[in-house]
């Protein structure tokens, strides 16, 4: 896990034995800071992580006052507070200064990554309702060529720092996901940063291409070439030329057709309908697909030869379900885009927490969906989980939490309450003090339901 997280405490022996903890969970970025007050100058100086496990009772700076600092210099880190004394007053000013959880010395190593784990999802969520980050990257020296990909994934970053490399060529260029992924946004994104941006990009659908269009659409043809050509006609490779070709889902492109493609690649010439003739043209490709060419090329579907023409480099864009960091920015990007333009409703904790826990299977497009449902629905008020369609709100985490006995149409008391528990444990975004009011029971009883649930 890349996820950047800072261990704040003046015992040596603890904060080491902490660390290393965190490693073995898998948490691989994990720093140490036994000075407080260094580790105040590092927030004040415009440092920032995830996540911060702060001791409370430290020398010098207490733990509070830290968490003052770190929450108004860098407001996304989520803080939990740590301590070997469990005062309930102590954890309720804690949180009312903003801390996410509170956890008591000494601290299992579940239940330390398992909190951690919590805090980070939390983070998640609560970037649905904030997300004002930009896309930054010292990677990218024309981030403005990218204005229109939405990201902060580092998985995708990396993928426009190759595109932004390629560009510079005339390489032909593959780009590969799953539909909706934003295939032809990172082509243009690659035409725009080449020397034929002042040209034309020409995007083709080559799942339309029939047999009987494909030489009038590519080629042209000159008037009288066929029956009803009644005038000549400029195919794409002439009104393209020295301009960027993207040829979308190439890989619904007939096999007949290959070869006619192959050769416009390979020899940089055609042959308009109607002259005998060859016609030069300088055009670069840029081709897209979600099909999985590799295995069409060896069950024999895809050409080989046409498929290494194409695969001159290969960038292939991840679906949204495992760049989920980027649901916030780009939620918020289309509630601005279907309201007033401000995007002032906001989404509800709930509706975010629907919105991160779903999959997409039909990636940005689909989230682009059912944002615009939720506008609709919502009728300039914030969105709230009503608002989304219901395949989502049946994906609540609480639908999990138990399972009813085979046979049985009623589930056994504890579990029922097991679920109540949980349900509002997750819509006050796994904030125990707020979790306890909305239930009416204590701080202490909810902490002991909760390790009985084995959620520390």
């Amino acid at each position: 896990m890349d996820n950047s997280i800072v261990l704040i405490d003046d015992e040596p022996l603890f904060m080491d034995s902490v660390r290393r903890r965190l490693i073995t969970s898998g948490f691989k970025n994990v720093r140490s800071e036994q000075d407080p007050k260094k580790a105040a100058a590092l927030f004040k100086e415009g440092r920032s992580f995830d996540v911060a496990l702060i001791d409370i009772n430290m020398q010098g700076t207490s733990g509070i006052e830290l968490l003052d600092v770190i929450k108004n210099t860098s407001p996304n880190t989520e803080c939990l507070m740590v301590t070997a004394v469990n005062e309930a007053n102590v954890a309720v000013e804690c949180m009312k200064k903003g801390a996410c959880d509170y956890l008591i010395k000494p601290i299992s190593g579940d239940n330390l990554a398992l909190a951690v784990k919590c805090a980070l999802e939390r983070k998640q969520v609560l970037d649905i309702l904030h997300p004002r980050k930009k896309m930054t990257s010292t990677a990218l020296t024309h981030v403005e060529a990218f204005r229109s990909i939405i990201t902060r994934s580092p998985n995708v970053l990396k993928i426009l720092n190759e595109a932004e490399l390629h560009a510079t060529s005339d390489i032909p260029v593959l780009i590969t996901g799953e539909s909706g992924t934003g295939k032809e946004l990172l082509a243009r994104a690659v035409h725009c940063l080449s020397s034929r941006a002042k040209f034309s990009f020409t995007p083709i659908n080559m799942a339309s291409i029939t047999g009987s269009l494909f030489d009038a659409e590519f080629f042209g043809c000159t008037r009288g070439a066929f029956t009803g050509a009644e005038k000549a006609r400029m195919g794409h490779l002439e009104q393209t030329n020295k301009g960027t070709l993207f040829l979308d889902e190439i890989g619904d492109l007939p096999l007949d057709l290959q070869g006619k493609l192959l050769r416009v690649l390979q020899e940089g010439e055609y042959l308009k309908l109607g002259t005998s003739k060859p016609q030069k043209t300088d055009v670069r490709f840029i081709s897209a697909t979600n099909a999985d060419l590799d295995r069409f090329k060896d069950k024999g579907i895809f050409r080989k030869d046409l498929y290494y023409r194409l695969k001159g480099a290969c960038l292939h864009l991840p679906p949204l379900r495992e760049r989920k960091e980027d649901i916030p920015l780009l939620a918020d990007k289309f509630l601005k885009e279907f309201s007033d333009g401000s995007g002032r409703e906001g989404i509800s904790e709930e509706a975010g927490i629907l919105l991160m826990n779903y999959d997409y299977p039909g990636n940005i497009r689909e989230l682009r969906s059912i944002i615009q449902l939720a506008v609709n629905l919502a009728q300039g008020r914030q969105i709230s989980a009503d608002s989304l369609p219901p395949h989502l709100r049946k994906r609540k985490p609480v639908a999990r939490s138990y399972s009813q006995k085979e046979g049985s149409s009623v589930a056994p008391l504890e579990e029922v309450e097991k679920a109540h528990v949980l349900k509002a444990y997750e819509q006050t975004g796994r904030i125990k003090t707020q979790t306890a009011k909305l239930l009416s029971i204590g701080l202490n009883t909810l902490r002991r339901k909760l390790e009985a649930y084995g959620i520390a």
